[in-house]
């Protein structure tokens, strides 16, 4: 058995140079199923993605799978990536594990909360209120560059992580506060602002309107306290205000505190987004 790609479509390849392909993965010159690679337009030319990977049913669990991944990698090589993301599906054990015996880590996680009718009052001495323009103007300028480091101090090469941190603001805050679809909420104790809140309104998977969460912070001298929890809710409320009944979103697998947050207010996860050095 050989085990090899063939090219089953023209490289696609985008103004911006991100690019495309699809194969046939072949056993001696056979198709038994097919893998797609390209360039990730967020992180930028050096960042590869592994989009899909199938062997038939019939021929599977005999290294096709395996062969097929590292062969994709290789062309990606050639292409000049030095990284390569995969994004598995949660229920999907055979993928997880077939990327785990290639070498591929967790580096975050897409979550989703199913919201009821109902939201939960804020606790006794907590109230909120919208980020003002000289708040949003204060936050942003921090925001980019700590957005950029979170994905560096988990691997991602500087260039790549900053670019994905400016082209991720640049696309979902085009008008800043006054973007459509986006509020951002500050949580205020005692007179004080102790942490902030953005939510926008998007499209998730399987379809339908959804509220999503790009940003949640507590300030360091105020955490500990059951801020993000508050947080969280006015969130789910900022949700059902827009008339949407599901909330979700991203966090790093190494943000533990996050994680466990998140699961205790019902969240589950519906994607593990993998990455391998290459």
């Amino acid at each position: 058995m050989t085990t090899t790609l063939r090219p089953s479509g023209p490289l696609q390849q985008n103004a911006a140079g991100v690019r495309a392909r699809r194969y046939d993965v072949c056993d001696n010159g056979r198709p038994v199923g097919a893998v797609e690679i390209g360039t990730d337009e967020t992180f930028g030319a050096t960042a590869g993605v592994l989009r899909s990977l199938s062997v038939d049913e019939a021929r599977r669990r005999r290294g096709r799978g395996i062969i097929a991944a590292l062969a994709a990698e290789e062309v990606l090589r050639g292409w000049g990536c030095t990284q390569v993301r995969a994004e598995i599906p949660a229920g999907n054990e055979p993928a997880r594990r077939l990327a785990a015996a290639l070498g591929y880590t967790e580096r975050s996680r897409n979550m989703v909360k199913e919201l009821g009718p109902d939201g939960a009052a804020l606790p006794a001495g907590l109230t909120s209120r919208a980020m003002s323009e000289e708040e949003f103007a204060d936050w942003r300028r921090g925001a980019v560059q700590a957005y950029a480091q979170g994905w560096t101090d988990r691997g991602v090469p500087p260039e790549q992580a900053r670019l994905k941190s400016e082209t991720d603001h640049a696309t979902h805050l085009p008008d800043g506060l006054a973007t459509a679809g986006v509020r951002f909420s500050v949580l205020v104790a005692a007179g004080e602002a102790v942490g902030h809140v953005w939510v926008a309104l998007r499209e998730l998977p399987p379809g339908g309107a959804a509220g999503y969460v790009f940003d949640v912070e507590v300030r360091e001298e105020h955490r500990g306290r059951g801020h993000g929890r508050a947080l969280m809710l006015l969130a789910e409320d900022v949700t059902r205000s827009w008339g949407a009944h599901r909330l979700g979103l991203h966090v790093f697998a190494a943000n533990t505190p996050a994680l466990r947050l998140y699961e205790s207010l019902g969240y589950t996860t519906t994607r593990y987004n993998l990455a391998k050095a290459l």
